[in-house]
């Protein structure tokens, strides 16, 4: 950065990210700088400046007085002058740029197509995807946006909420002609079924259904920790499992990464209700215009799959009972005529 007022904002910015950061060494690793050179940019600004900013210890970093109002104001100007850059820049209308985004380990298919579509259509940004079990810390680590599952546990985090994703159970047809169709949720103690969790959980499965909630003792040969290897083993016929049904839903359609049989719901009007599905950023008094881009496609695409994965559900289920209540209104009917015979004959 230039110098204004004599003053060099390369001194100013150091030490805001210092704060931010709350960490010399931290701070340095994002600058691309030695700790020893963001300590003296410091020492320069308090220096020029004719104040104490910071108190430092072994242990911690404490704003004087003035150090925190300085902060403040000083955060805020930089946040002005990035956004009044990237305005400009905004004007050559075009999207360019890194974006760091993560996601958990599941719907790699899906992400990598949705991605992809995005990339189609701003060929000038390039994407860094990071995909982990691991619950990352967005702001610590440099991410621009991630897509999480569960409760939002900060709250400072910019959060867009996408939806609820519902578990079901699938199989294979081939597993289906071997081994049978499970009617009820008892006789899931009959079937193979792929394992997740640590025991003693991995052993019972609740499913919700018309009945309330369900519980059964369930065995399998594989415990897995991957829903995209999950989804494999569903397909070679091995065992039931479960599966987002928004995961598993998309890719029956023609997935990028594989080649399978068809699958089918098994028990579809039983299902676990899963974790609420959110776009979150770092706070930040000025978002690139591409990471804005990126949250609302995502949000564009996700939203509907879905609504239209419960939907699905909901019609399966809705189409199944009926089925079943033809089907036991025809055996009423024959039950009927033959008791009717049988009475005539008498």
């Amino acid at each position: 950065m230039t110098a204004t007022n004599g003053l060099d904002l390369n001194l100013v910015s150091a030490f805001v990210r210092v704060v931010e950061d709350g960490s010399f060494t931290t701070a340095a690793q994002k600058l691309g700088l030695p700790k020893s050179s963001v300590s003296r940019r410091v020492t320069a600004l308090e220096r020029a400046l004719r104040v104490r900013l910071l108190q430092r210890s072994t242990r911690k970093l404490v704003l004087t007085e003035a150090g925190r109002l300085y902060f403040e104001r000083a955060r805020t100007s930089l946040g002005g002058l990035a956004e009044a850059g990237a305005a400009v820049t905004d004007l050559s209308r075009e999207i360019a740029g890194p974006i760091r985004f993560t996601a958990g380990g599941g719907n790699t298919g899906l992400l990598a197509n949705l991605l992809s579509e995005f990339l189609t259509r701003y060929p000038n940004v390039q994407i860094e995807v990071v995909l982990t079990a691991r619950r990352v810390d967005v702001v610590a680590e440099g991410f621009d946006l991630a897509l999480r599952g569960g409760p939002l546990v900060d709250s400072s985090l910019i959060a867009r909420r996408l939806g609820r994703q519902e578990l079901g159970l699938f199989a294979s047809r081939a597993y289906l002609r071997k081994a049978g169709r499970p009617r009820r949720v008892a006789d899931l103690v009959k079937h193979r079924l792929i394992l997740f969790g640590e025991p003693p959980e991995r052993g019972q499965l609740r499913l919700t259904g018309p009945n309330g909630e369900e519980t059964v003792k369930v065995s399998g040969p594989l415990v897995v920790h991957d829903m995209p290897f999950a989804a494999d083993v569903i397909a070679t016929g091995l065992a039931i499992g479960l599966i987002p049904d928004i995961h598993l839903g998309w890719l029956t359609k023609g997935g990028l990464r594989f080649l399978r049989p068809e699958l089918e719901r098994v028990l579809p009007d039983h299902g676990v209700v899963g974790s609420e599905l959110s776009l979150v950023s770092p706070p930040t008094a000025y978002e690139p215009t591409r990471v804005k881009l990126l949250r609302d496609f995502l949000t564009e695409k996700l939203r509907p799959m879905i609504h239209a994965s419960r939907l699905t559900m909901e019609t399966e289920t809705k189409a199944r009972r009926e089925t079943e209540q033809e089907a036991e209104a025809t055996a009423r009917a024959r039950r009927a005529r033959r008791a009717h015979a049988a009475e005539t004959r008498r």
